[in-house]
């Protein structure tokens, strides 16, 4: 059977320490000691699946790595999913368990049988489940299920078997090619690229995890940071490798330009979730950040393609890794080589050897594989031209004025825009010379005609965006139906607030 630990034998000294937070150090012997513990009171308690709703810090990389010593399916839940989301993950997957740390704000009344304290932990509970007549179809050898929030917010459980995982960490890491990094984890340990590529990746190749908690980084929800506090803490902790939103860049090149100095310790700053503008990885490499883009999703188990010290051209993804094969087929990046075990709870989707994954994109001469968007948010213009919304929303929030940047334009003569910007005292003119600058960069199908604010951020209305902070286009059209109207009957190219 497959695990992480298994693996780590010989790379480590018995006192070397492995991970730690703020508050704890676990050396290797510890790490070992503590997984070995809980594997065995999981298997006391026959626990076959068992759910994890816990912040980041060195207890999830435990109930993790144990739940893979007993042989146990484990189905991490964001902390930032709600009430409703997940009910909806354990109606569909039930589990025998579910783990909880002190600020648990999920429902479970009248579900918990049992709760145990978890060894060697203050704030650590092992809640047992009723159980539950209806068991969820999932394929063979699944040794994780990621859900994944969608764009309709509806989570969709992909299955994962652990060797899976193993694989993609160890190809990943040899990739990136950086022996025993120091990796400090930003993003919420449920998000399967920071679980693959910031916990198992760095332990495979000998180096260090340190996972604080999201709320010492000033982090909460699925997209609200404070700046001063994220900082402070990559200060601290003077990491080898980070991985980023493209949000996140955004706020350490502007931090650099308001006198923040990005540590020298860093090596390596994987860029993924969204599409980057080159100018944004130009600055920030310029700033001290060598920030490489990449590309990936959950049904490949992560990481498809990524930009290295080797291989990079800046406004691509990077190649495909080596165990990954990448195909073009009618404008679409369809993979093979990794594809997930199916959707838990749809036995159509088992065992297909190829991912549709409902990007368009391309493979230029020397292989390195360019996204330029979503199929289903394609627009296409009256004059017949196909525009790819976040390749033009990408460049506008290279900028440091614009928090929200969505364009409109489908079936429309030209293009327009609803935005937001960091700072209410940013003036209409401000924002209108930015747009007709970089509008001078675009085709002329591309440029932004009209523009109308935000009353407020997106980020103020979850219902218009999903849960890792991406743009829920149709509600959002349908939302401000009537200022895009109003948009499209004023004279082109003027401004509004």
């Amino acid at each position: 059977m497959p695990t992480i630990l298994s693996r780590l034998d010989g790379l480590y000294d018995d006192d070397q320490v492995v991970v730690r937070d703020a508050t704890q150090r676990l050396t290797y012997g510890a790490l070992i000691q503590r997984c070995g513990d809980l594997a065995a009171l999981l298997k006391k308690y026959r626990i076959g699946r068992l759910a994890l709703h816990l912040d980041n810090g060195p207890d999830w990389l435990v109930v993790d790595l144990a739940s893979q010593l007993a042989d146990i399916c484990l189905l991490p839940l964001p902390t930032f999913f709600s009430n409703r989301q997940v009910q909806h993950a354990l109606t569909e997957t039930p589990v025998d368990a579910i783990v909880t740390g002190p600020n648990a704000v999920i429902d479970l009344s009248g579900q918990i049988v049992e709760t145990v304290q978890l060894p060697g932990t203050a704030e650590l509970w092992l809640n047992r489940l009723s159980a539950c007549e209806d068991h969820a179809l999932i394929p063979e050898n699944t040794g994780k299920i990621t859900y994944t929030s969608g764009s309709t917010g509806t989570p969709k459980g992909v299955c994962l078997s652990n060797q899976q995982l193993i694989d993609e960490a160890m190809f990943l890491g040899s990739a990136v090619g950086l022996s025993k990094p120091r990796h400090l984890c930003l993003l919420p340990l449920s998000t399967l690229l920071e679980n693959v590529a910031g916990i198992y990746a760095p332990l495979l190749f000998g180096g260090e995890v340190i996972i604080p908690a999201l709320k010492e980084m000033g982090i909460s929800g699925s997209s609200t940071v404070e700046p001063s506090a994220l900082i402070e803490t990559i200060s601290k902790y003077q990491p080898n490798t980070l991985i980023l939103t493209p949000q996140l860049l955004q706020l350490l090149v502007v931090s650099v330009r308001n006198g923040w100095q990005a540590p020298g310790s860093l090596k390596f700053v994987a860029v993924g979730g969204a599409k980057v503008a080159s100018q944004l990885l130009i600055e920030a490499w310029q700033s001290g950040i060598p920030a490489y883009q990449g590309y990936g999703l959950s049904e490949c188990a992560s990481v498809v393609s990524l930009n290295t010290p080797r291989a990079q051209i800046i406004d691509s993804c990077g190649k495909p890794l080596q165990h990954l094969n990448v195909q073009i087929i009618d404008g679409e990046v369809v993979v093979s080589g990794n594809a997930m075990l199916g959707y838990a709870n749809t036995p159509s989707s088992w065992g297909q050897q190829t991912i549709h994954t409902g990007d368009l994109g391309y493979l230029d001469a020397q292989g390195f594989l360019h996204i330029l968007g979503r199929r289903k948010n394609l627009m296409i213009s009256s004059y017949g031209r196909n525009i790819n919304p976040e390749w033009l929303e990408s460049e506008f929030l290279a900028s440091p004025i614009f928090a929200d940047f969505i364009v409109f334009g489908d079936a429309k003569s030209h293009c327009v825009a609803l935005l937001s910007t960091r700072d209410s005292s940013t003036t209409d003119q401000q924002i209108d010379s930015f747009i007709q600058q970089i509008n001078q960069q675009l085709p002329d199908y591309g440029r932004i005609r009209n523009w109308q604010r935000l009353p407020t951020l997106l980020t103020k209305t979850p219902a218009l965006i999903t849960d890792n902070g991406r743009p829920k286009r149709a509600a959002i059209a349908q939302h401000y139906a009537g200022q895009i109207d109003q948009l499209y009957d004023m004279p082109v190219e003027e401004s509004h607030v």
